[in-house]
């Protein structure tokens, strides 16, 4: 590690004006940023700790029927309060990571790193939900820009999520057993509009909704041998182009199995 100023402010406010300051960065729960600290890939001037912000934790029902969860509420947390409200979230939650990360990791966070294989994204993604910030409200459309690419700007802070609940949702993942992240996750959510598929861990421009599936739902067309195209998909040791497609619509039509 190395020197670096540390700063635990107690409200939204306070952390924004924190991250004014040159080479200022977000700390949340820390399970991305640490050991990137550790290996020298990053060196911020600043670590602006947000897990003294108690506005920005919790889980509530809004009275429009959708789910507020606070950007620094960690997976445990979410796990546990969203069971209630919305099943298919917190199953989603209780299966990231163990334990340890579980307890100190942040949808925010997770949200903000926008990891290609995460599963968090593929719920924001597929639930249609709001990424609320100290600055605005950003549809989950437009949020996810790419491999740890967001609609961010410098210094903007999540402090909450807002998700619809649908009338049906699931999530499936094909575990990498090492990491714990998805090798390919796919989590659908049916709502009076129809059915949005979103998959994460598969293609090299990050979490994306599988627009195929989705056409064939509406239209009452069965996507049984479906697949999306393999050329985008990730290749790495874990699986091939043509694997990880092929994975995609195996889960994708198992998350539906599993709603019906």
């Amino acid at each position: 590690m190395y020197n670096f100023e540390f700063e635990r402010p107690g409200s939204v406010a306070e952390a924004v004006a924190a991250l004014k300051t040159e080479e200022a960065q977000a700390l949340g729960g820390g399970q991305t940023l640490i050991p990137t600290l550790k290996q020298r890939l990053a060196a911020p001037a600043k670590l602006v700790s947000l897990g003294g912000i108690a506005e920005m934790k919790g889980v509530c029902r809004n009275d429009d029927g959708s789910l507020s969860i606070g950007g620094g509420t960690t997976h445990a947390e979410v796990a546990r309060a969203a069971a209630a409200h919305y099943p298919a979230l917190a199953a989603l939650a209780g299966g990231i990571g163990d334990p340890a990360v579980r307890n100190r990791g942040t949808i925010g966070g997770s949200l903000a790193n926008n990891d290609p294989s995460a599963c968090y994204p593929a719920a924001a993604l597929g639930s249609g939900a709001t990424i609320v910030t100290d600055r605005r409200e950003i549809a989950a459309d437009d949020y996810f820009q790419g491999l740890f690419t967001t609609a961010l700007e410098e210094g903007e802070i999540i402090t909450s999520v807002r998700f619809p609940v649908p009338e049906k949702a699931n999530y499936q993942k094909f575990v990498q057993p090492a990491s714990r992240f998805a090798l390919v996750g796919v989590f659908a959510a049916q709502t009076a509009d129809g059915t949005r598929v979103a998959v994460t861990g598969a293609s090299e421009d990050g979490v994306f909704r599988w627009s195929a599936a989705e056409a064939a739902l509406a239209s009452g067309a069965s996507i049984d041998g479906m697949a999306p195209e393999a050329d985008g998909m990730i290749a790495d040791l874990h699986g091939t182009k043509p694997y990880r497609a092929h994975l995609t619509g195996v889960l994708t039509r198992r998350a539906l199995q599993a709603m019906a």
